[in-house]
């Protein structure tokens, strides 16, 4: 294994071409991080490394690919060790949902979703995790939602299952790290400003919901930096959003999902 540049300390963000990724890679920029951004976008990786290497002048690595390639993640860690970045920070943000009932989507789109949502974070958790232990400073954050609490729903049906395990990872490697110097944290948004409902097909659905409901990708990457800085387990962004996952976990699971079953389903396509 190459000895790794200490004088720099990066952060690789995984779907960092957009939304609540490019954010994270926006902030950390301007905190002075160096980065490393996969997305599977080429040519928007491209023009957002040199927006951020001109506007903060940080080194900035790309790394095209796909997460759904079960091979991907041992090529970014590989590239890493190649390159001799100190990888002091993993953001696992990559992720997209299927809308819809569970048989409307063939075996492959579900199989991809789980290999990009749950595989691949674990696998680059399990690459990046032993390195920052063994030097005894390390940042994880699991990019989950508040979906993982909430109760589950009719149409949509995996994106819920893969966050609620996102969180229960999380909150069990936060343990393993104690004292370490490593800190683990799961972001858990509710509904925020991003083209991640123009891309699945539900922007019309979610319009209606009250906008004290929405929180910009700005205010929840300026959170989850402070929580993770905290070493705060979980972190929910947001007050409304916590007291519907504070009542989730509180109120007997039969009775969330009736008084919430018709409130949620306008909210997801079938």
């Amino acid at each position: 294994m190459p000895a790794l540049n200490d004088t720099k300390r990066y952060a690789l963000i995984t779907g960092a071409s957009a939304g609540i990724g490019k954010e994270f890679a926006l902030q950390l920029a301007q905190q002075g991080w160096s980065l490393i951004l996969t997305a599977r976008r080429q040519d928007t990786l491209e023009t957002l490394r040199s927006e951020l290497s001109k506007a903060h002048q940080v080194d900035v690595h790309v790394i095209a690919g796909d997460l759904g390639d079960p091979n991907e993640p041992q090529r970014i860690y590989d590239y890493c060790q190649q390159q001799q970045l100190n990888v002091a920070m993993l953001i696992n943000n990559a992720g997209f949902g299927v809308p819809g009932d569970f048989d409307a989507s063939d075996w492959n789109t579900h199989s991809n979703m789980l290999q990009v949502m749950l595989t691949a974070v674990v696998h680059l958790s399990h690459l990046f995790y032993a390195d920052m232990k063994a030097a005894e400073y390390g940042r994880i954050i699991q990019v989950a939602s508040l979906a993982g609490f909430a109760p589950p729903t009719a149409g949509h049906t995996l994106y819920a299952a893969t966050k609620s395990f996102l969180i229960k990872f999380s909150q069990s490697l936060h343990m393993e790290a104690e004292e370490s110097g490593v800190h683990v944290t799961a972001l858990c948004p509710g509904f925020t400003y991003t083209e991640f409902h123009d891309v699945n097909g539900t922007r019309d659905m979610v319009s209606k919901l009250p906008k004290g409901m929405w929180m910009s990708a700005e205010e929840v990457v300026r959170q989850g930096l402070e929580a993770v800085e905290k070493n705060k387990e979980v972190k929910i962004n947001g007050r409304k959003n916590n007291v519907i996952a504070f009542l989730s976990q509180a109120i007997p699971d039969r009775w969330m999902r009736f008084l919430m079953r018709k409130k949620i389903q306008q909210f997801r396509k079938r």
